[in-house]
C-alpha cells in the first residue's frame, strides 16, 4: 500500500484500516490482558493500589478500572491495558497537531489508544477518549512496530495524540525510547495533566509537545474538564525548563472560555513566566459531544484574543479551525515579514533559514531542521 492510500484510509477514529492484510493485526483482543504490562508509578496502600502518574491518583482494588479507563489491578499490581493496542493510526502533517515551529512540512506517524484522565464536555474524540481499550477495535502494534512503520512512511516524528497519551504512559515512553535510537523525534499532544516526576522521566525521550491549556480558571477546569489548573501550569514550566519544544493551544468556547479578561490573565501569566517565544494557538470551537447546543466561536472573539496575546508580549499567536484565515501565518516579530504562509495544513512559502528571518535575521524560536 502506498503512502497516498494510507493517508486516505487512516483516521483518528475507533475503527479503521491501517495497512495491507498481514502487516498489522486489526482485530479486538481475544482476552483483556493480551496487551497488558505492569504499570509504572504505583504504590500499594491499605485501600488498594494507587496510580501516581496523574493528579487523579486513582486507588484501585483487584479488577477495578481507573478513571482514565485503561488501568486495572491484576494479581495485586496495577497494569496498563493500553500497551501496544492503538485504536487509531494515521500519517498526519505536523501542522495538524498543531505544531507550527517544529519540523515544518514534515509528517508525523500518529497513534492513540482509548482513554483519558479528563472528561471534557467538548471532547471531539470522545468515542475513544471516554472508552477503554477493552471496548475499541485495536491494532496489535508494539513499540518496535510503531517505529518501523514511522520509518517506512518517511515520518520524521511519532505523535502520541487524539486521546490522552498520559494515560498510556508506558506505551508512549517505550515507543519514544526506541524512536530516539532510530533518529525519529517524539511529539506529545496532551492536556498536560500529570505529576512532575513521571513528566520529568518522559521529558528524557520527548522532543516536542502541544499542551491544551483549557482555561485560566480553576472552577472552569473542574466543571468543564473534571480537572485542576495548577498541574497544567506546572507541566508547561517543566517542559520549558527541560528543553522540550512547546506550543500551547487554547480552545475558545462560547460561554465557557471566551471571557477576554480571563484570556488576558492567561496571556499575562505566560509572558510573566517567560513563554514569550512559545506559540499560542487560539482554536475555534465547533459544537461537539455534550456542548452541541452551543454556537461556534465568533471569529471576532478569536481575533480579539490574538490581539490580547500580542499586547501582552507574546510573539507568536495563531487562530486555528478557521479555513482561509491569514492568522495561521507566522509573522516576523522584527520586521513584520510573513515568514510562513499556510493554507490549511500546507505551507505555501517558508522564509526561515537556520532559525532566522531571511529578511532581517531576527531569531525565530523553533526547531526548523
Amino acid at each position: 500500500m502506498d503512502k497516498r492510500t494510507f493517508l486516505k484510509t487512516g483516521f483518528c477514529g475507533a475503527a479503521c484500516t491501517l495497512l495491507a492484510p498481514g502487516e498489522v493485526m486489526a482485530t479486538p483482543p481475544v482476552k483483556p490482558w493480551k496487551w497488558s504490562r505492569e504499570a509504572m508509578y504505583q504504590v500499594e496502600t491499605p485501600k488498594g493500589v494507587r496510580c501516581q502518574i496523574c493528579p487523579n491518583e486513582c486507588t484501585l482494588k483487584e479488577g477495578e478500572l481507573s478513571d482514565c479507563h485503561n488501568r486495572r489491578v491484576y494479581d495485586g499490581k496495577l497494569h496498563t491495558i493500553a500497551y501496544g493496542n492503538p485504536c487509531a493510526v494515521h500519517v498526519d502533517p505536523i501542522e495538524k497537531k498543531p505544531l507550527y515551529h517544529f519540523l515544518p512540512e514534515s509528517d508525523a506517524f500518529s497513534i492513540a489508544t482509548a482513554g483519558c484522565n479528563l472528561a471534557c464536555l467538548n471532547c471531539q474524540n470522545w468515542t475513544i477518549s471516554q472508552s477503554s481499550p477493552e471496548e475499541t477495535q485495536n491494532y496489535d502494534m508494539m513499540p518496535d512496530l510503531v517505529v518501523s512503520q514511522a520509518v517506512k512512511y518517511n515520518c520524521k516524528s511519532i505523535a502520541y495524540t487524539y486521546s490522552e497519551p498520559i494515560t498510556w504512559y508506558e506505551y508512549v515512553f517505550d515507543t519514544s525510547r526506541i524512536a530516539r535510537e532510530q533518529g525519529i523525534k517524539n511529539v506529545l499532544v496532551s492536556a498536560g495533566y500529570i505529576h512532575r516526576e513521571p513528566l520529568l522521566n518522559l521529558c528524557s525521550v520527548i522532543d516536542a509537545a502541544n499542551i491544551d491549556l483549557k482555561s485560566m480558571d480553576n472552577s472552569i477546569y473542574l466543571k468543564l474538564n473534571a480537572g485542576k489548573l495548577e498541574p497544567v501550569l506546572n507541566t508547561l514550566k517543566t517542559l520549558r525548563d527541560e528543553g522540550v519544544w512547546l506550543e500551547i493551544t487554547n480552545l475558545v468556547i462560547p460561554s465557557w472560555t471566551d471571557d477576554l479578561d480571563m484570556i488576558k490573565r492567561m496571556c499575562g501569566w505566560l509572558a510573566e513566566n517567560n513563554f514569550n517565544d512559545t506559540p499560542l494557538h487560539f482554536s475555534r470551537f465547533h459544537p461537539q459531544y455534550k456542548l452541541q447546543r452551543l454556537a461556534a466561536t465568533p471569529v471576532k472573539t478569536l481575533e480579539a484574543a490574538k490581539a490580547i496575546a500580542k499586547a501582552e508580549g507574546l510573539k507568536f499567536s495563531y487562530i486555528g479551525n478557521v479555513p482561509g484565515s491569514n492568522d495561521a501565518n507566522t509573522i516576523c516579530p522584527g520586521c513584520g515579514l510573513t515568514l510562513i504562509e499556510r493554507s490549511g495544513y500546507k505551507i505555501k512559502s517558508l522564509k526561515v533559514s537556520k532559525g532566522l528571518c531571511t529578511q532581517c535575521s531576527e531569531p525565530i524560536a523553533g526547531h526548523w531542521d
